[in-house]
């Protein structure tokens, strides 16, 4: 799919289907996390991916929002080894740059995602054992939207670029 594309096909997906994500599929989203920048190229990230039916229960302990993915890619920044800027670790910000390229690579090989930051973060530390340093940042479902998906009604809502850039 072209990257044009790509941008403009995916939405955030609230309802998935039972369908499974194939395996190859989800090495591909993986891998284009693993090619994302990170500050200083620390790659200060640790995913886990929960497919499991103990696993997924596990994530719906600490997050209604799941909507039924078969799939969920827990992404962590890794705090002992982050960058420091003025103070701030910057692995959130890595994470989400990681997050990023794998949800627009899972749309372009026809996989659905949403990002989640609503979720129980000690919830999510105990119930998959997180050790410390290991910090969760999002849950992305993935799966295939069900028939009867839709975007939500705010997706096709965007700002004229004027009022988002400014020249200097």
């Amino acid at each position: 799919m072209e990257f044009d594309d790509v941008i403009r096909k995916r939405f955030s997906v609230r309802k998935f289907s039972d369908k499974k994500v194939e395996k190859e599929k989800i090495e591909q989203i993986l891998e284009a996390g693993r090619l994302a920048p990170t500050a200083k190229n620390l790659q200060p990230i640790k995913i886990y991916v929960v497919e499991s039916k103990e696993g997924l229960e596990k994530v719906d302990r600490a997050s209604r929002c799941r909507y039924n993915a078969p799939v969920v890619l827990l992404v962590c920044g890794l705090s002992d080894i982050a960058f420091h800027k003025e103070g701030h670790l910057m692995y959130e910000m890595d994470a989400s740059i990681v997050s990023t390229h794998m949800m627009l690579e899972a749309t372009n090989v026809g996989v659905d995602s949403i990002w989640i930051e609503l979720f129980d973060e000690d919830v999510l530390k105990k119930e998959f054992s997180l050790p410390k340093g290991v910090e969760p940042v999002c849950l992305i479902p993935l799966g295939y939207k069900s028939d009867d998906c839709i975007p939500g009604p705010m997706h096709a809502v965007r700002k004229r670029l004027d009022e988002l850039v400014e020249y200097r």
